[in-house]
């Protein structure tokens, strides 16, 4: 479900200490009364919405435009978020410690006393979550932060992040939304610019060619690399536009010059042949699959079978405390430090069933009508 739009302009400056302990406890308490009063699936759906992430980062000591709003508040609420407490585990998280998403899983997924066919349903579900957001999504965002939420029962959320030469791009996932990791998964891809030209083999478009894909892995590599040498002649004859009746494509041509003779290396073509995968979804799993690979198989389906790939963009785009950065005003630490208190104490009296200080709250959020900001 496409549940809005988020721009992502950034500012400067960092997260001070004193902040980002603050920032933790906020968290902590923030996630206390959610899934007190919603449950752990419904954190979920929250962390998954574009809007509400981005409102809990403002929350936490960010103003809307703030850099670290991914990567800081994810940071902040791994730390905060207890197996024990919450019923909720967070693995992976920024540059080398994304590499660590999978022992993460395991060991927290130990914590859950979940089985090892669910360890491996979530570890998978992280995998093909980064695998489709850099290999089939080609929208020039190097992927550099990702961060994998799951519950005590299996269900799962992610919240990844890349980067371009200056511009930053979010990716949301949610386990209820994704039928397939290979068509239409997210539930939010937040940019500040939609780009001229992204190849998009997740959109329903792209169905065609992800089955003429397959097809053609099954056929054999000789095949396959025949198909290549006279994709690559037709590119070095002038880059002309595609031969087709009001066809050309521009904003193509630097992706398909780039292509070169071992891009599709034999040895991975030969070990996709032999192992015969049932699906897309499984070519892609495959090691060895990265974005070159399965764009230039992407382009020879289609000039072999006519599979256009979907070529349009798919993020959408528009994107309490005071920020980190001063913006709109600097951080107010008594306010800060009172509003914790305020929602520790409530929610304590709750769970002794003295409800009547959190209701307090609830009447006080009806009033303002922010009820489901809570």
């Amino acid at each position: 479900m496409k549940t809005g739009v988020v721009s992502l302009p950034l500012h400067g400056g960092s997260a001070p200490p004193w902040l980002f302990k603050r920032m933790v406890r906020m968290a902590g308490e923030v996630a206390d009364a959610l899934v007190y009063e919603h449950g752990e699936e419904e954190f979920l759906r929250r962390i998954a919405d574009p809007y509400w992430f981005q409102a809990l980062a403002c929350v936490l000591g960010f103003d809307w435009h703030s850099s670290g709003t991914t990567t800081v508040t994810t940071g902040a609420l791994k730390i905060a978020l207890s197996p024990e407490r919450h019923g909720i585990a967070v693995a992976g998280g920024k540059g080398k410690t994304s590499g660590k998403a999978p022992s993460d899983i395991e060991r927290q997924g130990d914590a859950f006393s979940l089985s090892s066919a669910k360890v491996h349903e979530l570890t998978r579900a992280s995998r093909m979550s980064a695998k489709v957001d850099s290999a089939l999504v080609q929208d020039g965002y190097q992927l550099y932060h990702h961060a994998f939420f799951f519950t005590r029962s299996g269900e799962w959320a992610v919240v990844q992040q890349g980067m371009n030469d200056s511009l930053a791009r979010r990716y949301h996932w949610l386990s209820d939304g994704v039928q397939s990791y290979v068509e239409e998964p997210h539930s939010a891809i937040c940019a500040e610019r939609r780009e001229r030209s992204v190849l998009d083999l997740t959109a329903a478009e792209s169905r065609e060619n992800r089955a003429a894909t397959l097809d053609l892995i099954r056929d054999g590599p000789s095949h396959i690399q025949s198909a290549q040498r006279s994709l690559l002649d037709f590119v070095r004859e002038g880059e002309k536009p595609f031969p087709l009746p009001g066809f050309s494509m521009p904003g193509r041509h630097k992706l398909v010059a780039s292509l070169d003779i071992d891009d599709l290396g034999r040895a991975a073509l030969q070990a996709a042949y032999e192992l015969q995968p049932e699906s897309y979804e499984d070519l892609v799993a495959l090691k060895g699959m990265g974005p070159k690979r399965i764009r230039a198989l992407a382009l020879i389906s289609e000039l072999i079978y006519g599979t256009r790939p979907s070529w349009r963009d798919p993020a959408k785009f528009s994107f309490a405390h005071g920020g980190k950065d001063g913006t709109p005003f600097p951080v107010d630490r008594e306010t800060y430090d009172h509003s914790i208190r305020t929602l520790r104490e409530a929610l304590e009296g709750a769970k002794m069933e003295k409800k009547e200080r959190y209701e307090a709250i609830r009447r006080l959020a009806r009033y303002t009508g922010s009820e489901n900001s809570i």
